[in-house]
């Protein structure tokens, strides 16, 4: 049998990311998490709606994202919208700054998962979408979805 890579567990994705803007490139962090959070984050109590990635003082900072307090967790719980760092390599946060410098671009955390049994962060560097793109993309996802079911209708008949 070859060797087949473990496909990566999502946890989390931010949908509404996909939606409001357009995704020009992705980078991959680490996320550090604090006591009970892990737990949380393994039960899938996460929330990614509304959050951004902000980078301050040489450090790259997720802000926004809700982490529900773990059931089993007691004192040890933190505060579920707390800012939370995100692990990158130096090099890879002065690239950032200076891309989201550029008039239009924001980091926006895109998907949640485990590598391994390491708890990743997919970042978009992304464009907002005016309504008229967002329109468009409407359409073309309707128009694809009638072909694919014409498509269907046709092979069965």
């Amino acid at each position: 049998m070859a060797d087949k890579k473990p496909a990566d567990r999502v946890i989390a994705q931010n949908k509404k990311a996909f939606h409001d803007y357009f995704v020009d490139e992705e980078f991959e962090a680490g996320i550090e998490l604090l006591g009970t959070e892990v737990k949380s984050v393994r039960a899938g109590k996460i929330n990614l709606k509304d959050s951004y990635v902000s980078l301050k003082t040489g450090e790259a900072i997720l802000i926004g994202t809700h982490i529900s307090p773990y059931e089993h967790g007691n004192i040890f719980n933190k505060d579920p919208e707390r800012a939370r760092r995100l692990l990158l390599h130096k090099r890879e946060i002065n690239r950032l700054i200076g891309l989201t410098q550029q008039q239009g671009y924001t980091l926006i955390p895109l998907r949640v998962y485990f590598k391994k049994q390491l708890v990743k962060v997919s970042i978009g560097l992304c464009r907002g979408k005016k309504n008229y793109d967002k329109r468009d993309a409407m359409a073309k996802r309707d128009a694809k979805r009638n072909i694919d079911r014409a498509i269907k209708n046709y092979n069965r008949g």
